[in-house]
């Protein structure tokens, strides 16, 4: 049975009475950040909360691994939107540890696109028009790698500002503790 029901009843709750006014803001992050971390369900509440951050205070992107897997798709463009239209002044990039990214088996993933019916001649056109699985769904060995990669990206990206720092962080999902990988990172 679909959950939409159940979300679209609550939803109609939370209009009537008006309870969406404690979260009245405006467009513009607050605090003047960007941040790219992971879907993670563990950090939807408890990032925010460990960095003291409201409603309104940044805009987050999120992804799996929050990792930038090519220049010019959409969490990067997300990135430059924040920076240049709605006044971001830092970016920071937030892995956690224990994130399913870490080690990914892609071709365990690629087995379970045939399980779910994915023809596999969609994945033969695939690779035959330059889309390598491997690549796609790359993970990472370890937490720290993938922020860098992620840091390294943003700066090296040819329409990211110069003067906008990239920081890098891992959080731990449970305690909310936050180690600091790269402060204000310039890549050469």
């Amino acid at each position: 049975m679909s959950i939409v029901p159940q979300l679209m009843a609550f939803n109609k709750t939370f209009v009537e009475e008006k309870q969406y006014e404690a979260y009245l803001t405006d467009k513009f992050p607050e605090k003047k950040i960007a941040i790219l971390t992971c879907m993670d369900t563990r950090l939807v509440e408890l990032l925010p909360k460990a960095l003291n951050l409201r409603n309104g205070d940044a805009k987050f992107i999120k992804n799996a691994g929050a990792i930038l897997t090519q220049p010019f798709g959409s969490a990067m463009r997300s990135i430059l939107v924040a920076v240049y239209e709605l006044g971001a002044r830092e970016v920071l990039v937030i892995g956690h540890h224990g994130c399913g990214m870490t080690n990914l088996d892609t071709q365990g993933m690629i087995k379970k696109f045939s399980e779910h019916g994915i023809d596999p001649l969609a994945l033969e056109t695939l690779e035959n028009s330059g889309i390598r699985m491997e690549k796609f769904l790359r993970g990472f060995s370890s937490a720290e790698e993938g922020v860098m990669h992620s840091v390294r990206m943003i700066r090296k990206h040819p329409l990211f500002p110069k003067a906008i720092p990239v920081h890098g962080f891992v959080i731990d999902p449970e305690t909310g503790e936050l180690e600091v990988i790269v402060e204000d990172y310039q890549a050469e």
